[in-house]
Formats: C-alpha cells, structure tokens, sequence
C-alpha cells in the first residue's frame, strides 16, 4: 500500500512517459493533489457531495437467490455502486478531480468515455461546478451508447465522436490528450480510470477506495468478519481497484479480476491484456497490453464498451506479477447469462462491465462456502439495446 514510488512507479510498471508540454501539467496536478488530500476543507467539502449529492454510502446487499445459484454454500454479497447518483461508480472520481480542477483555477474539462458512464459522471460534475465540458467518445461507442450520449448533452457537454482507429475508447483517449496539450493552461484532463501516466493511477484509486473501505465497515457489521473474496470488472480498473485497494494487505482476502474474453482469448476477438497481453507503453504508463510483434496496439473487442480497452491500470499488472491478485476472464456470452440471471433471481438490472465478474461466479471456480463481495459497478439502463439485440 506504499506504492507507487514517488516517480508512479508500481514496481515495472507505471510512470510518466509522456511530452515535455503534459510532464509539466502531470507534475502541477501531482503537487497541488498532493497538497488537497491533507487540507480538512478539501476534504471535508468532497466528502459532503458524496454523501448528501451522490449518495454514499452505497448499500452492501446480500444476493440470496443468486448465491444459490452460485452454489456450494458461498454468500454473495453486492456492493450496489449502480445507486449512485449517475448509475455507477465513476461519479466518485470525478466529483474530486473536479474539485481539484477548481482549485488549480482551471475553467474547463475534457475527458475519455467508453460506454458512457465516465462521461456522464463528468458532464454531471462540470455542470455542479460550472465548468466548461468536452467528452471525446469513439465513434462506435457513441453508436452503441445513444442513451449516455444524450445524457451529456443533456448536462451541458459537447460529445465530440472520435472516428480514428478503431473509434473506441483508445481512440478517445488519444484525442483527449491531444486537446490537452493545446489547451493545458485552462483545461483539466479527467482520467476515468486507473490507466495512464502518474499521478492519475493513484489519484482515481484514492478517490475510488471509499467503495473498499465502506464494504470492510460494511461487512464486519452484516458478518463480523473480512470478506474471504472480492471480484470485479477489470477494463482499465478502476472500480476493481477501488474495492481491492484497502484490502491489499489483509492476507485472508482473495483478489480476482474479470477482463473481457469477447469471443475467446483464443480468438483475437477480446479485451483481455493481463491475460494475453505483454508489457508495453501506452496512454503513458508501462502496463501489459494487447501489441503486437512490432509494438503496435491491436484492436480489442467486447460486448461491454467499458470493458474494450487494449490496455490496464499498472497498478492490476503490479498485483498481477506479485501474484497478490488473480485476473480470469469471461466470454461476452457468458456476460449476457450473467446479466439475464441477476435480472431474473434479484430484480437488479447490471451493467454489463459487471456482469462479467457476476459471470465468473458461475464458472464454478470460486471454492466452497465463501463470503463473496462483487462490485456492482453500474446499472445497466444504457445497455438495454445492446442485449436486446444479443437476446434476440
């Protein structure tokens, strides 16, 4: 829980490989983050948005009907980030990023999106706020996500569809940088995941971590006990780190992240860069990804916009080598059972990011009588026509 070092370094991974133009504004938002976690008043004014405008603390539910499916005799436990306000957990990070973008006397926003949640969250913190918002999104995504597109609008942000490559979230990301290093003086660039160069791995995890130290708090009370499991989603990994973070040095605790297997992680067709992939450099962080022979990033699939990204937080690669976390895998048609069973035992429609770590539970890997906590990070209101088209 020291890590990383003070150049973001996770071990191998991590750091700031990035132009001279961003190093400057890396190190102005690492200095003046550095400075805010500590004043009582930051924190104090960040902690009264999440609690009277978010709406944390998220509830811990115990899913009994979908425990038994799971079977031999585990608990399963929800940690239910789809209540919060915006319908997932990506509102906790961008409340404190925007916050900090006040202080830093920047007047505008610009972020990355992939299914939509992380642009919603922010459109929602900038119009809180009153800053000016841009939200690059792929092409595709915007496609398959009309539904969180409109919501930005709705709140104020330009969507700005992003029609190279493979005009998804990779894509958005770089033209999101782009804008940054044009505009780094007014502009603040909202990192929606764990991913990229330092500080943003450490800043998203700590403003994630409340999803972990509420569910310890939460747990002893329903349990009196650690839980003996924790799975979530890993597409950059920001919900997954969120509620792993305060557990990493609590030894009985098992770790397991879910990527995107899309079509197989025997077919090209995935998302799945700690299984698959090898380490490299991209979005400015040493991390493992999906690259081939001469470097060059592949194309990624998966039903689960959130989750099609040819890279992860350095962070899970650090876990991954220090075998302190286990990262797994599920098909996109594992996913949509998954979705369909919650929908059905529990009356709770998940998103399908989720839906992946609720799917590897009903693999039949997870042991014999467990107390299971799964991050639900998001509902799943936006993906509605995506697995209408698949059910059908």
């Amino acid at each position: 829980m020291t890590l990383p070092d003070a150049k973001g370094h996770f071990g191998p991974y991590g750091g700031m490989f990035v132009p001279e133009t961003l190093y400057t504004a890396l190190k102005e938002l690492d200095e003046k983050y550095q400075e805010l976690k500590d004043d009582p008043d930051f924190q104090k004014e960040l902690k009264l948005l999440l609690k009277t405008y978010v709406g944390r603390p998220s509830p811990l539910y115990f899913a009994k009907k979908f425990s038994k499916r799971v079977g031999g005799g585990n608990r399963v436990y929800l940690k239910r980030e789809d209540l919060n306000h915006t319908g997932a957990h990506k509102v906790n990070n961008t409340i404190g990023q925007a916050l900090i973008a006040v202080h830093l006397g920047k007047k505008r926003l610009i972020a990355e999106t992939g299914a939509g949640m992380h642009g919603v969250a922010t459109a929602t913190a900038a119009a809180l706020l009153d800053l000016e918002c841009d939200i690059y999104m792929g092409e595709e995504d915007v496609e398959r996500q009309q539904h969180n597109v409109f919501r930005m609008q709705l709140l104020g942000a330009r969507v700005i569809p992003v029609t190279a490559g493979s005009r998804t979230l990779k894509d958005a990301i770089n033209e999101g940088f782009r804008d940054w290093i044009a505009n780094v003086n007014t502009t603040h660039y909202l990192m929606g995941t764990v991913a990229g160069a330092h500080p943003f791995p450490v800043i998203v995890r700590d403003f994630q971590r409340i999803i972990g130290d509420e569910t310890r708090e939460q747990l002893m009370e329903a349990e009196g006990k650690l839980p003996d499991m924790l799975v979530a989603c890993v597409g950059g990994g920001s919900n997954a780190m969120g509620l792993f973070f305060p557990f990493i040095d609590e030894p009985s605790v098992e770790i397991v992240g879910v990527e995107a297997g899309g079509e197989g992680i025997d077919t090209p067709r995935n998302a799945a860069s700690l299984e698959v992939g090898t380490p490299g450099v991209i979005h400015g962080s040493m991390t493992y990804l999906l690259q081939d022979e001469d470097g060059q990033i592949l194309p990624t699939h998966s039903v689960s916009a959130g989750l099609d990204y040819p890279g992860v937080g350095p962070e899970h690669a650090w876990l991954k080598d220090a075998k302190r976390a286990r990262y797994v895998n599920v098909t996109d048609e594992q996913a949509l059972e998954a979705f369909n069973l919650l929908c059905r035992d529990e009356g709770i429609i998940p998103a399908l990011e989720s839906s992946h770590a609720l799917a590897w539970l009903l693999q039949g890997d997870a042991g014999e009588n467990k107390t299971i906590v799964v991050n639900l990070s998001g509902r799943g209101d936006k993906d509605m026509h995506i697995v209408q088209k698949h059910l059908k």
